[in-house]
């Protein structure tokens, strides 16, 4: 399908031409005045999935396809969804715009450059990091030196600029620095939670930078260049309207770490959504551990949001390999695997039970499935109360959608208690840490690292022990080591380390070896795309 026209995508929202900044033909922006013009109070609907794994599960196709099969089966219906980083785009996943016959467009441009927010967050971060090495500069600043934690940050993967050295040759202070993919920045977190300009400013300001001497926090505020980073993201705080395959509205706006922050689009796009359709689709990082446990305890508690249902996404091939199997094995049928491997999806849907609300899972459909293979998910789902369908997102788009889409709009009907987080903010960090890891993870406990501890203390002062909390774990085992599919037990989760993020109101517990600076694989994708003679891009995955 040709995409739709900007003005007819927002009109179909009710959304009036002047409140569209067009960015082409095909793609725009929204004024933030138009949150309060919205009449509608639709159900949100979140899509999570199970542990990922080498064999994929398209979280993303999935949330497409089901918002495509809710339009066919006569729905009102708009997408809040998450924008890809280039660093991923040109490494590993070449793309992150859906796939098949669900996907976002124009998905080259929305894959690269789109309307420049990456590029925004990237400029307004690095200025900050400048301004604060001026001041070293000139010495007019509290900061030591050894306790500046503020970096630099670029939307791409470099593994050579994870640790680096500042200031040489007499072009300030000399002092161990590095660089950070942008979706690591805490502006990108922040900007993803701040419901207006008044609201980013005061986030911005309450970012901490680093220690002075005393070890006693500097806030961004101190380094006085706030006026100028609220300029560089004036436009990026207004959600991006684009359009799916098959004419759903799409708000895609926002991309942060899901290891490192929330892993949620913006608050403003997900009640842009909320306010202009009748059903709301969005989206959280990773598996439910991880992404759904922070939508819930982060982000709907900072935006006082909360689903109305959650969709687990899985897969036979995943379940296969959580039941043992190799990536090589996974065409072949064997159900006892699959059954062996629904002890992981139990876990999600477990965790999911935890916020009251109701499940559905989707099976996202690869053509080696057999029946007898749903049959034992289908059967497993129904021991545990939750429906399953399946989700023909890639191949045949909402119309292999519309069972799921059906089941998940009776979810949407079922009565659900008040929202409330796994925890309360008022208990003790180490007591959240440990809510965080029994009930969600399954851990038998955690384990405080005495450099953690003593860190802990220094952020007590910043406000941290009151903060929400951001489990940085690995995304491919329910526990902190990645190499433990399925359903571990019997493991502790150790946190080494802390970090604040004081803007975005959470602590960061780090566990295992989280990088914030990923590294290209030994063939990146940058090798396959290119550029033909009708200015074409061509050899990008998922386009």
């Amino acid at each position: 399908m040709e995409n739709l026209p900007i003005f007819s995508l927002a009109q179909q929202l009710g959304i009036p031409a002047d409140a569209v900044e067009p960015y082409g033909r095909d793609k725009g922006k929204i004024s933030l005045d138009e949150l309060k013009r919205g009449t509608k109070r639709g159900k949100l609907i979140l899509v999570s999935a199970i542990t990922p794994t080498p064999a994929g599960e398209g979280k993303t196709t999935t949330s497409i396809g089901l918002a495509q099969g809710m339009k066919l089966i006569g729905k009102s219906v708009a997408l809040a969804l998450r924008q890809p980083s280039m660093g991923p785009v040109f490494g590993r996943k070449g793309g992150a715009t859906g796939g098949g016959k669900s996907t976002v467009q124009p998905a080259t441009e929305i894959n690269l450059q789109f309307t420049g927010d990456f590029h925004a967050i990237t400029s307004a971060h690095n200025l900050l990091a400048a301004a604060i090495d001026n001041k070293l500069y000139f010495r007019n600043t509290r900061l030591d030196p050894r306790r500046i934690t503020w970096k630099r940050v670029v939307d791409m993967n470099d593994r050579a600029l994870r640790n680096i050295v500042v200031g040489c040759a007499g072009n300030g202070v000399p002092r161990e620095s590095g660089f950070d993919i942008t979706v690591a920045s805490e502006i990108m977190a922040i900007l993803c939670l701040a419901e207006d300009y008044d609201d980013l400013r005061a986030r911005l300001n309450r970012m901490v930078v680093g220690f002075d001497a005393e070890n006693k926090p500097v806030f961004a505020e101190e380094i006085g260049v706030t006026g100028s980073l609220m300029a560089i993201l004036k436009e990026a705080l207004k959600p991006n309207l684009v359009s799916s395959v098959e004419g759903v509205p799409a708000f895609v706006h926002g991309g942060p770490f899901a290891n490192i922050a929330q892993g949620c689009n913006s608050v403003i796009a997900t009640k842009m959504a909320l306010t202009h359709a009748d059903y709301a689709i969005t989206e959280a990082g990773f598996a439910f551990d991880l992404g759904g446990e922070k939508f819930f305890d982060i982000k709907c508690r900072t935006a006082g949001i909360a689903p109305d249902a959650v969709v687990i996404v899985a897969t036979i091939r995943a379940l296969k390999m959580h039941g043992g199997k190799g990536l090589k094995e996974l065409t072949e049928p064997d159900v006892a695997a699959v059954e062996r491997g629904l002890e992981n999806l139990g876990a999600h849907i477990e965790s999911a039970k935890k916020f009251g609300r109701p499940i559905v899972v989707a099976l996202n459909k690869f053509p080696t499935d057999t029946a007898e293979e749903f049959a034992a998910v289908e059967k497993f789902c129904a021991s545990q109360g939750v429906p399953a369908a399946y989700a023909g997102s890639f191949a045949e788009g909402g119309a292999g959608c519309t069972e799921l889409a059906k089941l998940v709009c009776e979810a949407c009907e079922k009565p659900s208690p008040a929202f409330a987080p796994l925890y309360p903010l008022d208990v003790p960090v180490a007591r959240k840490l440990e809510i965080i890891a029994k009930e969600i993870y399954g851990a038998d406990g955690v384990v405080i690292l005495p450099k953690a501890l003593k860190k802990l203390d220094a952020l007590t002062l910043a406000g941290g022990d009151k903060m929400m909390i951001c489990m940085a774990k690995t995304q491919n085992s329910l526990s902190d080591d990645p190499a433990k599919l399925g359903r571990p037990r019997g493991f502790k989760i150790t946190v080494r380390d802390f970090e604040i993020a004081a803007g975005a109101g959470f602590l960061v517990a780090l566990t295992g070896d989280i990088m914030r600076m990923p590294a290209l694989p030994k063939a990146p994708c940058a090798e396959t795309i290119d550029l033909d003679a009708a200015g074409n891009i061509t050899g990008m995955l998922g386009v």
